[in-house]
C-alpha cells in the first residue's frame, strides 16, 4: 500500500495522529507516525520526565523523519501540523515526498510576517533565552490562547489533559531568528522541481499560526513548478487536527492525497 507519514509538532506526541491514521488506513493507505527523537511513549510518561524533550532542533528532527522514510518501499505522502508542517515542507524540499499537506505550519526562512498573536503565543518560550536549553510546558491559560481559542472551556481543558506535553524550546528560537540567519535550519527548498504537489491548510482563526503566515507560506511555495494549493478552514484554531472538527480537516488532506498518490 502507498505509505503516508504523519509529522507532529511541538506540545504533542505522535499519538495525536491516531484518528487520522485510522481514517487513512480505512482508505487503503499504510501509515506511520514516528515520534521526534527520544519522545516518550505516552503523555503520562512525558509529564514524569519532561526534560527528555529538551534540545530537539529542526534539522535533527527532519533528519529523523528522512531516515524513517528511507526505509519505506515507496515514496510517501507526508502530512504535518505546526512545526510538523514546517518539517513536512523541508522533507518535500528534499524530493522525498510524493505529496505534502502542511497544516498551520510554523514559518520558515523567507516567511516574513510576525503577527502579534503569534508572538504572544510563542512568548512562554521566547520571553526567556534560557529556554533554548529547556523543555517548556504551557499553562492551560497559554494553551487556551494559542490552541483552543475557538472551543468552549470544557473541550479545551479535555484536549489539554489528553494531548499536551512539554516541548523543546529551541525550534521556536530557530523560527524567530530565521530571517536573520542565512544558515537557519528552518530554511526550506521551495524551488526543487521534485518537491511534488503541496496543500497548505490554514485555520482562519489560529492565534499561533495566523493566516498571514500561511498566506506567506503559500506565496513562497507557489514559485515551485508543482501544484501548490491553499485551503482556509473557517472558525478553526491551532487545535484543528485534534479537536471535535478534526475530520473536516482530515478529509481535505485525504482528498488531496488521493488526487496525487
Amino acid at each position: 500500500r502507498v505509505p503516508v507519514v504523519f509529522v507532529h509538532g511541538l506540545w504533542l506526541l505522535s499519538s495525536s495522529w491516531d484518528a487520522w491514521r485510522d481514517l487513512f488506513e480505512q482508505n487503503g493507505y499504510a501509515t506511520i507516525a514516528p515520534g521526534w527523537p527520544d519522545d516518550p511513549a505516552s503523555v503520562e510518561q512525558a509529564r514524569i520526565d519532561p526534560e527528555v524533550f529538551a534540545h530537539k532542533m529542526v534539522q535533527q528532527v527532519t533528519d529523523h523523519y528522512l531516515d524513517a522514510i528511507s526505509h519505506l518501499s515507496a515514496k510517501p505522502a507526508v502530512i504535518g501540523h505546526s512545526f510538523g508542517g514546517l518539517i513536512a515542507q523541508k522533507i518535500a524540499g528534499e524530493g522525498a515526498s510524493a505529496a505534502t499537506v502542511a497544516i498551520d505550519n510554523a514559518p520558515f526562512r523567507g516567511v516574513l510576517p510576525l503577527p502579534i498573536s503569534a508572538l504572544k503565543s510563542a512568548a512562554p518560550v521566547l520571553a526567556n533565552p534560557a529556554n533554548t536549553g529547556r523543555a517548556v510546558s504551557l499553562t492551560y491559560e497559554q494553551f487556551a490562547f494559542g490552541w483552543v481559542n475557538n472551543l468552549d472551556d470544557d473541550e479545551g481543558r479535555a484536549l489539554y489533559e489528553q494531548f499536551h506535553v512539554p516541548a523543546s524550546g529551541v525550534p521556536l528560537f530557530q523560527a524567530a531568528t530565521a530571517n536573520l540567519n542565512p544558515f537557519s535550519e528552518t530554511k526550506v527548498d521551495t524551488k526543487n522541481p521534485l518537491r511534488g504537489p503541496m496543500l497548505i491548510i490554514a485555520g482562519d482563526n489560529d492565534n499561533t499560526v495566523p493566516l498571514a503566515i500561511t498566506h506567506a507560506t503559500h506565496k513562497q511555495q507557489s514559485k515551485n513548478p508543482g501544484v501548490t494549493e491553499i485551503v482556509e478552514v473557517p472558525g478553526r484554531g491551532h487545535s484543528l487536527t485534534i479537536d471535535h472538527g478534526w475530520r473536516e480537516v482530515a478529509d481535505l488532506a485525504l482528498a488531496f492525497v488521493q488526487r496525487f498518490v
